[in-house]
């Protein structure tokens, strides 16, 4: 006769999460607190565009529209001058960034790998411009642009930023990790000096000029100090001058709905641009070694 085997469950045991698991929903709940408070400004933005001017008047503060409404795009859209604020918005972005890519890579490359009489001076006034706020240098500025006879001009906007200190700084660090091997390789095969800035580095630079396009795209399509100052004329008034002189209604009063859909306008074009570069943005970051 056979006794039946009795089998025992052992007694299970509650896993507690240990302190690194702690400290990662930690860091984490954080980290989505503070993403939460900075959409907040662009949420308000996003829902006061859709809201009528009565009703932004009735109550500034409120987070939700008492009745949705396109009006302020329509307005914003059927304006005449629209399309010039936006079309000399994108040309002085587009030589901004196209300058910042060439003139910021070409003075970032010979400061990293030429050696020429001044090369720490040249590299000390790149830092040095670094430290001196922007609308410290407007007065040299507009005198020169004046000097040139540029006021007015578009090209009197972009003149400036054609090659921002940042801009060159970056480009500086990441040529410097660049290896003085695969260069001098070139020069032994015959290439020259522009051929090897062109063809090796610029290839191998994209994380670099990804941060660069999308920080000097930023300064020039953000701008409001300057065009304003620059800008005589309607004609040349950028985006942000443009919209801010058309949201200003009759009898002195401002129409905050054209301004907030006019920010939105303004907001959409340098997300986009982020959305599709941030990958190479983070890497630029990381390679030049800016916190």
């Amino acid at each position: 006769m056979t006794t039946p085997h009795l089998t025992v469950a052992a007694p299970t045991r509650t896993t507690r999460p240990g302190p690194e698991v702690l400290r990662s929903a930690a860091l984490y709940a954080a980290l989505a607190v503070v993403a939460g408070l900075t959409l907040l400004p662009f949420l308000w933005v996003a829902s006061g565009s859709l809201r009528s001017l009565d009703d932004i008047r009735a109550d500034p503060g409120a987070w939700l529209p008492s009745e949705v409404t396109f009006d302020n795009f329509v307005r914003l859209f059927a304006a005449e001058e629209f399309s010039t604020y936006l079309g000399n918005s994108v040309v002085v972005a587009a030589v901004v960034v196209a300058g910042n890519l060439v003139a910021a890579s070409a003075a970032g490359y010979a400061l990293a790998k030429f050696d020429f009489a001044g090369k720490r001076i040249a590299f000390g006034a790149v830092m040095a411009a670094l430290m001196v706020p922007y609308t410290a240098t407007f007065v040299p500025q507009f005198v020169v642009t004046m000097n040139l006879g540029l006021v007015d001009t578009l090209a009197g906007i972009a003149l400036p930023s054609l090659a921002l200190p940042i801009s060159i700084f970056i480009m500086r660090q990441y040529a410097s990790a660049v290896p003085d091997e695969l260069l001098e390789a070139a020069r032994i095969d015959g290439a020259g000096e522009l051929r090897i800035f062109f063809r090796i580095f610029l290839p191998l630079a994209g994380p670099a000029l990804a941060t660069v396009t999308i920080m000097s795209f930023l300064a020039s399509w953000n701008n409001f100090i300057w065009p304003l100052i620059v800008a005589q004329s309607a004609s040349t008034y950028t985006l942000p001058v443009g919209l801010a002189s058309a949201s200003q209604a009759a009898h002195n009063i401002t129409d905050y709905g054209l301004m907030l859909a006019g920010a939105i306008v303004v907001m959409l074009p340098v997300l986009v641009l982020f959305l599709f570069l941030q990958r190479y943005f983070v890497q630029g970051f990381a390679a030049t070694g800016l916190k």
